[in-house]
């Protein structure tokens, strides 16, 4: 599992001035300026060069990224080549769709930058083993959980159950190929213990973070994602349990009453280096 710290992803609008502002001092891990769903067509252009001038002046306490528009929007060949110009280090691309795009997403890119790609709609599902293995700068996977509701036709469920199946693909599918696994927003900006729920669901099926959408939802979203005082605890005890003499050439130990092997010794490594991170 990937050490960095991806927590709380929040989009905000690149064409609120004042939002590009705030975002320089939130306790998100990374903020996405947003060039597609939260801005108007007739306002592209505008949050466009905004996102370019954000990127240049630099500034953010988070690891900034921007997500451009669809390459098959009139918009987005323009978006990613900004974003080259302005040596953007992270695009998020809605609708990643197949390999192919990836491609093409990834020969736009400045050098040395990463990409999101966003899962969206029924045929990336289908297609998510050949565009998470595709060559070039992929580093992560996001689902859009909007989007694909209603390209499915789901209902409303608040335990996301027509979802499960495609959460846990995401994730095996990130992780066999070594990428960030982002969770979809949380709706509804006032519902505190449904995103408490929802956050505890993601870390559950082993996301590294959640995508947001208004800064009150960062803290849980934190809260969520980091290693709790007691995974530390037991972490800092099984790595010092196989540090010690009597395990040496051990495969299997006892650990706070428990049997440990040299897989949850790695576990605990990788659990520290994010707590640490």
């Amino acid at each position: 599992m990937r050490a960095e710290r991806v927590r709380s992803v929040l989009y905000l609008p690149a064409s609120n001035a004042r939002a590009i502002q705030k975002a320089r001092t939130l306790d998100c891990d990374v903020a996405v300026l947003d060039l597609e769903d939260a801005v108007a067509p007739e306002a592209k252009a505008d949050a466009r060069a905004a996102a370019v001038q954000a990127v240049r002046d630099g500034g953010f306490g988070p690891r900034l990224g921007v997500r451009i528009n669809g390459l098959d929007t009139e918009w987005g060949l323009d978006d990613l080549a900004a974003m080259k110009a302005a040596g953007a280090k992270l695009v998020v691309a809605p609708k990643v769709e197949t390999p192919e795009m990836v491609h093409a997403l990834t020969a736009g890119l400045a050098r040395g930058s990463a990409l999101w790609a966003m899962v969206e709609t029924p045929r990336a599902l289908l297609a998510l083993a050949e565009i998470a293995s595709a060559d070039g700068a992929l580093d992560g996977l996001m689902l859009g959980v909007n989007d694909l509701a209603k390209a499915l036709g789901t209902g409303a469920s608040s335990d996301r159950e027509p979802f499960k199946p495609w959460l846990a693909m995401l994730v095996a599918t990130a992780r066999a190929n070594g990428l960030l696994a982002v969770d979809g927003v949380f709706n509804r900006i006032d519902d505190a213990q449904g995103l408490a729920a929802e956050t505890a669901q993601g870390r559950l099926y082993g996301f590294d973070g959640k995508s947001l959408i208004h800064p009150s939802q960062i803290a849980a979203a934190n809260a969520a994602f980091s290693p709790s005082e007691t995974e530390v605890a037991q972490a800092r005890a099984i790595v010092a349990a196989f540090a010690a003499p009597e395990a040496e050439g051990q495969g299997a130990i006892r650990v706070n009453g428990a049997m440990v092997e040299r897989l949850h010794l790695d576990q605990a490594q990788a659990l520290l280096a994010r707590a640490e991170g």
